[in-house]
């Protein structure tokens, strides 16, 4: 005799309704970061102002900076170009304050791409510590008038402007490709025939401009380093500064052999392959 076989009853009544292993659910809403707060002027110039010290003024001071000046030091300028990023508006404010540490800030927040000649010409024009030459002409080879600004400052009757000019070829050196080599030997031929007569402070952006340049290619290393033992010593006055002169020929042989080590075919491509030295520095 067949024996009835009774229904099995769910046991879960909602089972139906619960989604099985693998079923795709509903992504989870993505956390959205806060937006930052972009610096105003005043903010930025209230924190400079805490953040400098008696001691940092007077190295700044040895070093060619005058007043105004709070005293920053690099390691907070850094993290307030992290904060910052680019802000060209508010590079161009802290310019205009007059003020060294903003100046400096300035020139890590600005943007190279909205640089002009005459904001570069009058940049370059300032009378600013030694340390911060570089700066501007770094922030010209970042953009797209370099070599016109190159040519300009060199001919320049100001002397800073002509200081700024050689450190902007230093800087393009290490940066742009696109100059021909030729460019770079024309320079060189300047700097070997009136290194010794040009003054101070000129003298030591010239010596650099000699080491960047060897460090281009390797038909300018040699080029570069010919010429540096042609020049032979350049005295240069520091001031009341730890900072000395670096031997060209020797800087030029041991930034080839520390790139080489590090698999780069030149120390410029090296150099192109951190961050930017006004930002990093």
């Amino acid at each position: 005799m067949a024996t009835k076989t009774k229904p099995v009853r769910d046991a879960n009544p909602t089972a139906a309704k619960t989604k099985t292993v693998g079923e795709a659910r509903p992504a989870a809403a993505a956390k959205k970061k806060p937006a930052s707060v972009r610096m105003s002027l005043a903010d930025t110039m209230t924190v400079l102002e805490q953040s400098g010290s008696a001691q940092t003024r007077k190295t700044y001071s040895r070093h060619g900076a005058t007043e105004p000046m709070f005293g920053v030091s690099f390691a907070t300028l850094k993290s307030l170009v992290k904060r910052i990023k680019v802000d060209h508006e508010l590079a161009l404010a802290l310019w205009n304050t007059g003020n060294f540490d903003a100046r400096n800030l300035a020139l890590k927040v600005a943007d190279p791409a909205q640089m002009t000649p005459a904001l570069l010409d009058s940049w370059a024009n300032t009378n600013i510590a030694r340390m911060c030459h570089g700066y501007v002409a770094y922030l010209a080879a970042e953009g797209p008038h370099a070599r016109s600004r190159a040519e300009t400052w060199l001919s320049a009757d100001q002397e800073a402007m002509r200081c700024t000019g050689w450190c902007l070829v230093g800087a393009m050196a290490m940066l742009d490709e696109t100059v021909p080599d030729e460019w770079f030997v024309d320079r060189l031929s300047t700097i070997e025939r009136t290194i010794h007569s040009v003054p101070n402070e000129e003298r030591e952006a010239m010596n650099r401009a000699v080491i960047s340049v060897g460090c281009r290619s390797a038909a300018l290393r040699q080029a570069a380093t010919a010429a540096a033992k042609r020049i032979g010593k350049v005295d240069i006055d520091h001031g009341d500064t730890s900072c000395k002169s670096p031997d060209a020929a020797d800087y030029i042989e041991k930034a080839w052999t520390h790139s080489l080590s590090k698999n780069f075919v030149t120390p410029a491509a090296h150099e192109r392959s951190r961050e930017p030295m006004r930002t990093r520095c």
